[in-house]
């Protein structure tokens, strides 16, 4: 019977598995695999590779590696293995989700802090740096992920001292460009230091971007880019967001200041004279891929933007009011209708509960929702924050106990509380990473 709770309830579980099925297929249009395999080419003679809009001949070579790190870095090696074969020679990227490799090394890190095996593994890949020449042709992967899984702590910064620093950055609602401002001037190779100890050697930098505006100077920590920013921008931010961090890296910090130590090489330095820069996916990638599943299903898509950041509570909010809005007007797009954004939030940490940008993203949703809408909100990478979800999906009939589910908000602890509702998006490392992704359908 039209209307009935029957009825209602299978409108809403088909909303609830079309924003999840929209989620997923725009994770695996960014998966390295269907990325390499569009933008990276040999031609028929194997004479020249194409990366990206770039034409590289290999005559001009006798070896092509590959060198790199992040959460995706061993699946772009993977691909690349495909599409070189045996004109790949071999190489180093470390990782948290190894893909199976025949010629590249695949060396174990940890994200989204520091480890000791990942200073081990990075310390290697710093050695393959040093090892090339002139000769080489230099695949430089970064991904997202990057920056914590290539941790290379500056001379007397220990990776305790990187660890607490991490875990206090990420507490503090910093931003990406902010969190990546002390890090880069806490390393030996991000900030363009890569690059630097590359600068002997070819290097074409292909690009995973898991940073809103894809600012290669940010995304991975710019280990083969210019760095715009400064010793005093490190410590600006830690005196903006309040951060305590170890003495060690405050020394570090305000001796570089001070023009003790050098800085890291910004626009014109000769260290990237031979470096070229690709970026082969972004957040835009798996939005439009996400927003394609909704017109294949028969909804209009609309795409409200790739841009959202802010504390993620209060962003679902807005994405609530937008689907109010469709619902009650039309605007800005006429349901049955499915809005798509992309992006990262952040939060403010006050409590010690578990959970993540998308888990508090949903959470908070799930509260505001009401009518004919549900949302899906993941990190494209499988992980948010430190949990085993990659997101949630929810909708107005999700949250039983309001209360108990605005404690948790408060507590942050978004996981137990969309556990228990059954709403977790569970995929496990998924091979890529281009930032958060979210699906409302509407009507």
């Amino acid at each position: 019977m039209a209307g009935s709770d029957a009825d209602t309830d299978v409108d809403s579980e088909a909303r609830r598995e079309l924003a999840r099925e929209c989620a997923l297929a725009g994770v695996d249009a960014a998966h390295p695999a269907t990325v390499v395999r569009e933008r990276v080419a040999l031609d028929a003679g194997r004479e020249h590779l194409r990366v990206g809009d770039e034409t590289i001949a290999l005559g001009d070579y006798e070896e092509v590696v590959v060198l790199g790190g992040g959460n995706a870095a061993s699946q772009v090696a993977a691909a690349l293995e495909d599409v070189l074969g045996e004109t790949l020679s071999g190489g180093v990227v470390v990782t948290d989700d190894p893909a199976e490799t025949a010629r590249v090394d695949v060396l174990p890190g940890d994200h989204p802090v520091p480890s000791e095996r990942g200073v081990a593994s990075t310390r290697d890949l710093l050695d393959a740096a040093d090892a090339v020449g002139p000769d080489t042709l230099v695949l430089a992967v970064v991904t997202g992920g990057a920056s914590a899984l290539l941790p290379a702590p500056a001379a007397g910064i220990t990776l305790s001292d990187l660890r607490e620093t991490t875990d206090a950055l990420l507490d503090s609602g910093a931003t990406i460009h902010e969190v990546n401002a002390v890090r880069k001037h806490c390393s030996a190779l991000k900030g363009g230091r890569l690059a630097a100890r590359l600068a002997s050697a070819r290097v074409a930098t292909l690009v995973f971007s898991d940073v809103v505006g894809d600012d290669l100077s940010v995304i991975g920590s710019g280990p083969t880019v210019p760095d715009p920013s400064t010793y005093a921008d490190a410590l600006a931010v830690l005196d903006d967001y309040d951060v305590s961090v170890p003495e060690a890296v405050r020394t570090h910090l305000e001796g570089g200041a001070a023009g003790e130590r050098e800085e890291t090489p910004g626009a014109g330095d000769p260290a990237f004279a031979g470096v070229s820069t690709h970026v082969l996916a972004t957040n835009r990638t798996a939005v439009d891929a996400a927003a394609e599943r909704a017109r294949e299903a028969g909804y209009e898509p609309l795409v409200l933007s790739t841009r959202v950041r802010g504390e993620a509570r209060e962003a679902a909010k807005t994405h609530v009011a937008v689907a109010e809005e469709a619902l009650s007007t039309g605007d800005p797009a006429e349901p049955p209708c499915v809005v798509v954004s992309g992006g990262e939030c952040t939060v403010t940490v006050r409590g010690s509960g578990e959970g993540g940008p998308n888990l508090e993203f949903a959470l908070s949703a799930a509260l505001e929702l009401d009518g004919e809408a549900a949302l899906c909100a993941l990190d494209t990478d499988g992980i948010d924050g430190a949990t085993d979800a990659a997101g949630a999906v929810v909708d107005g009939e999700t949250i039983t106990d309001r209360r108990a589910a605005r404690r948790a908000l408060r507590a942050n602890d978004a996981l137990p509380a969309l556990d228990d509702a059954d709403a977790l998006v569970t995929t496990g490392a998924t091979g890529t990473n281009v930032n958060d992704l979210r699906v409302l359908v509407v009507g």
